[in-house]
Formats: structure tokens, C-alpha cells, sequence
């Protein structure tokens, strides 16, 4: 058996691979052209693979992405191969989660304002009006200070995609005392799509944990954010291709919706000239909810993992549907 690398990886990664692969050949390519020439005779392959490397592939059974998202990955010639495709998904789950509660405590808290108004030198409480220096009541009085910062276990999140990254913001959300609803198109455990409707209407906090697919493009656009409380929040750490930033730019700008956080994008880097930038209920960031330390030591393991089960004839992790694109 042949497996065959492209774009080639390290001495060190390399050698832990073909420990792993004990009998199989493993061929690391430098150039397109070594790629070509050595892919005929294999059998499986991890990297980028391109239409010109899978036509040329004789007996190819197994291709490991190695990215989770697919979406620059998927072409038609490999959604109809017989071949087995593999990808990283879970390996950023915890990482990412924990991203999305840091947007939450920010909007809940109002930090996203006060970090602005720090730099302004400007000390003033969201809620109390700008004339006055003393907002002190009695007790048991609810004033426009308490109003303004919310207590999180009094609010619902709604995660659109229940997989690995949105059961982790789950778990997270439910430590904060936070009712959380979720919809999928094929977890059991969740609300069919056909309830998205019931959860935005629901929802203080709307996450999009979903994957890019030919069904989600722009799966969030004004009727959707026209569905969510005008005081609610929505965020985004899937991908860019789910939301329609102009309408999501309008739903800001309009009070359809009380503020975004995004940390990816339709076209990264956003371009500075987009009103998103300026807007002081968004809360944007560059595409770094994935990274961690601990990311490449686990990007690893499961592609030794697959090496030791594609060679023992064993299931492989993480297989994608192909048709879906996760």
C-alpha cells in the first residue's frame, strides 16, 4: 500500500507518520509534479487534493482532508469518487466554544462598550443618562443600569448546527445557567431546520455553529434576522458563506437586532471600508476562534489514528458524506 502527502509536511510529523503507517509507503511530495507522479499506484492520500491528482489516481480508497471545513475542498469529480474522504472536524470544538461565551460575557456585560470608551477616557455606564454622575436607588428598585447588563441564566441561546462545536457552546452555556435550543438537519437530539423560525423568535443569543454546504449559503439574510428579538444577538463561527453581511450591516444599523459578533467573514480579510467596522454593536474578529495550542498536537492524532486504522482494514474517523459536504 502507497499513501502519498501533498503539500509535503516536516521531518518530524513525517516520521511519526510512517511509524504509523509500518508496512505502507509513505511518499512526501515537495511539488505538484512529484504529487502527479507518485499518485498512480496509491491508495491513499492526505493533503489538498485537486481534480488533476484524483484523475490520475488508479486505486485511490481513502483521502484525509486537512482542514475541518470542506468547502474549498469538495469538487465534483470527489464527491462521485468511490473513495473514502476523512476531515478534522472536532478539533476545535472546546477552542471555538469558548470564543463564543467570551462574545456572550461581552454583550451580557457591555464590555464591547467599555473597551471603546476606555480608550475615549469616557466613564459612563450603559444605561444611565450622560447628565447624570449618581444613579443610586433603594432597594429592590431595578434602574437603567441593571437593565442594561443582562443576567445570563435568563436567557436562551439558540446554536444553528448541533455538532461537535455546538455541543460544546452548549455545555458551556448551561454552566452559565443558559437555556440553550438547538436546530440540525441530522442530529436526533435537535429541532428539525424546519424550527429555526421558533428558535430565533426564542433566542437572547443566536449562534451559527453550522458548516459551509450548497444549503447553508446565505442561510442568514434580513428575514431571517427580521425573525430574531430586536434585543437579541447573533454570532458567527461557522462560516462567512452563511450570512449576508449587507443584511446583517441593516439589521445593525436598523435595531432589527441588538448587535453581531463575527469572526468570519463572506470575503477575508473584510475589506476596511465595510460599515460593520464602525458599528458599535459589532464585535469583529479575524477568523482566530479555531486557534490553540493544543490544535496541532490533536491535527496530528487523528491523522495517525486513520493512518493505524486505514492500514489494520478498521473504520476510519471522522468519514464525511461526501453529497453533503460534512
Amino acid at each position: 500500500m502507497r499513501l502519498v502527502i501533498h503539500p509535503s509536511v516536516e521531518q518530524d510529523r513525517l516520521d511519526k507518520i510512517r511509524q504509523a503507517a509500518r508496512s505502507m509507503t509513505v511518499i512526501n511530495c515537495e511539488s505538484p509534479e512529484s504529487a502527479l507522479a507518485a499518485i498512480p499506484d496509491a491508495d491513499a492520500f492526505f493533503g489538498k487534493m485537486t481534480p488533476a491528482l484524483l484523475a490520475a489516481a488508479r486505486q485511490m480508497r481513502w483521502v484525509q482532508s486537512p482542514t475541518a471545513s470542506l468547502e474549498h475542498y469538495m469538487f465534483p469529480e470527489l464527491i462521485a469518487h468511490e473513495c473514502t474522504l476523512t476531515n478534522m472536524r472536532g478539533l476545535f470544538s472546546d477552542v471555538i466554544a469558548d470564543q463564543v461565551m467570551g462574545y456572550v460575557i461581552c454583550f451580557a456585560r457591555n464590555l464591547h462598550t467599555y473597551v471603546r470608551q476606555q480608550i475615549e477616557g469616557k466613564w459612563a455606564p450603559v444605561g444611565m443618562p450622560e447628565f447624570q454622575v449618581n444613579f443610586a436607588t433603594g432597594p429592590g428598585v431595578v434602574n437603567a443600569i441593571d437593565r442594561a447588563h443582562l443576567h445570563l441564566a435568563d436567557t436562551t441561546m439558540g446554536i444553528v448546527g448541533y455538532g461537535a462545536i455546538g455541543r460544546e457552546t452548549a455545555q458551556r452555556a448551561h454552566a452559565f445557567g443558559i437555556r440553550t435550543l438547538a436546530v440540525d438537519p441530522v442530529q436526533a437530539d435537535a429541532w428539525p431546520l424546519e424550527r429555526l423560525p421558533e428558535l430565533l423568535a426564542q433566542s437572547d443569543f443566536v449562534v451559527v455553529a453550522a458548516p459551509h454546504t450548497p444549503k447553508t449559503v446565505r442561510m442568514f439574510n434580513a428575514e431571517r434576522f427580521a425573525q430574531m428579538k430586536r434585543s437579541a444577538y447573533f454570532i458567527n463561527i461557522g462560516r462567512g458563506a452563511i450570512v449576508d453581511l449587507s443584511d446583517l450591516a441593516a439589521a445593525l444599523a436598523n435595531g432589527t437586532i441588538a448587535g453581531a459578533a463575527l469572526d468570519v467573514y463572506e470575503t477575508e480579510p473584510l475589506p476596511a471600508s465595510h460599515p460593520l467596522w464602525a458599528m458599535p454593536n459589532a464585535i469583529l474578529t479575524p477568523h482566530v476562534a479555531g486557534y490553540s495550542p493544543r490544535v496541532p498536537e490533536r491535527h496530528l492524532e487523528v491523522l495517525l489514528t486513520n493512518v493505524r486504522a486505514f492500514v489494520e482494514g478498521e473504520p476510519l474517523s471522522n468519514v464525511v458524506n461526501k453529497a453533503e459536504w460534512f
